[in-house]
């Protein structure tokens, strides 16, 4: 479960943010998590908890944004949304693909707080 430690690193980064912003409380942390990231949302949000302990962070939401697999495909040279994140492939060729645009990533992007 490597949630935990995201959910730290997460946890660390927002703090330090909240700090150079002199924000005395954080309501909610929002999170872009890409389908294709590794990371299981549940265990994240889980963990998310845990982290938060003794922070001044503790008792705020943690919002996911789920981002989809976004693809290009050189055979037909055109960016696709795919519906399901396996297989990676082109929906309108079937060529399998490495070009991944978006759908792995881990970001944090925002805290409401004052």
């Amino acid at each position: 479960m490597h949630e935990l430690s995201i959910a730290y690193s997460l946890v660390q980064l927002a703090v330090e943010t909240a700090e150079q912003n002199h924000l005395k409380k954080v309501e909610a942390l929002r999170l872009k998590l890409g389908v294709f990231s590794g990371v299981v949302k549940e265990a994240l949000e889980f963990s998310f908890d845990i982290a938060t302990e003794g922070t001044i962070i503790e008792g705020a939401r943690l919002i996911i944004d789920e981002i989809p697999l976004k693809i290009y495909c050189p055979q037909c040279e055109k960016e696709y949304v795919l519906k399901k994140p396996v297989p990676v492939k082109c929906p309108k060729c079937s060529i399998g693909t490495d070009q991944i645009l978006e759908g792995k990533e881990i970001e944090l992007y925002e805290l409401v707080g004052g």
